[in-house]
């Protein structure tokens, strides 16, 4: 478990729950009642890059620019380890209640969020579309569900935990769902054209292995230069969502988005 967690990475889930968190209300401590939250979050994309990473799945044998996890203790601790993950992140939730200071009706919503965008409904669900449908994807619309489910998801869930301890309105739910959404289909397009274009040793894994595994990315299906269009277009629709929901501080969250277009890793 802490071979993954260590491993590194952006870290750009928790960073959106301890931003938004703050964004709402500008208190400095925000970030205090949201750390546990964080870290639930954390857990849950850390699992799922474990498994991603298996031989049944994405079959990777770096990530991060280290060994994955199932190359270094086998297959069978690999999948113990992020199952373990995964249930160790619902009891962060109630202990951000009890201890740190969340609203209880914020605690009972950020986990039916966490169940829903981590789940069949959410990321998992969107995993299965993206296995089983591979060879099969036509449309940008099947490629748009995949990554809204895939990627997107659990950035919502990361901006919608941080603003509910922030104590935001439905409408600034709302609309930093808009932002979370798109930063999300934004950000995995750009991972789509880094896997052709980007550099290994700064993405720490291999590049062209969507290429290599026959996969349908933005850039095969749109082309390159629609797919960097599309994400300048979906960030800053994500900028003026974060800009009409009136938040006490909204500078960081509009520079995460700025981040995430302009990254090379």
């Amino acid at each position: 478990m802490n071979y993954s967690l260590e491993a590194g990475g952006k870290r750009i889930r928790p960073a959106l729950v301890l931003t938004a968190a703050h964004a709402i209300n500008g208190s400095a401590d925000a970030w205090k009642s949201a750390m546990r939250i964080a870290c639930a979050v954390e857990y849950i994309h850390t699992y799922s890059l474990i498994h991603d990473d298996l031989p049944a799945m994405d079959n990777d044998d770096y990530r991060r620019g280290k060994l994955t996890n199932h190359k270094v203790f086998g297959e069978a601790m690999a999948i113990l380890a992020g199952d373990a993950l995964l249930t160790h992140a619902f009891r962060l939730i109630p202990q951000a209640v009890r201890e740190d200071g969340v609203p209880l009706d914020a605690g009972l919503a950020i986990v039916e969020d966490l169940a829903t965008y981590a789940g069949a409904a959410g990321m998992v669900g969107g995993q299965a579309a993206d296995m089983q449908g591979e060879q099969g994807i036509t449309t940008i619309e099947q490629l748009e569900y995949i990554h809204l489910h895939k990627t997107s998801d659990l950035i919502v869930f990361s901006v919608k935990a941080g603003a509910r301890i922030g104590g935001a309105s439905v409408k600034q739910l709302e609309l930093l769902s808009l932002y979370a959404r798109n930063i999300g289909l934004a950000f995995q397009i750009q991972d789509d054209i880094l896997d052709v274009i980007g550099d290994e040793k700064k993405l720490g894994k291999r590049t062209n292995s969507d290429v290599a595994q026959q996969k349908v990315t933005y850039p095969f299906l749109v082309g390159m230069e629609e797919s960097i269009a599309m994400v300048s277009r979906l960030t800053q629709e994500a900028k003026d969502a974060v800009t009409e929901a009136g938040l006490a501080s909204p500078e960081q969250l509009l520079r995460i988005a700025d981040y995430l277009v302009q990254r090379d890793h």
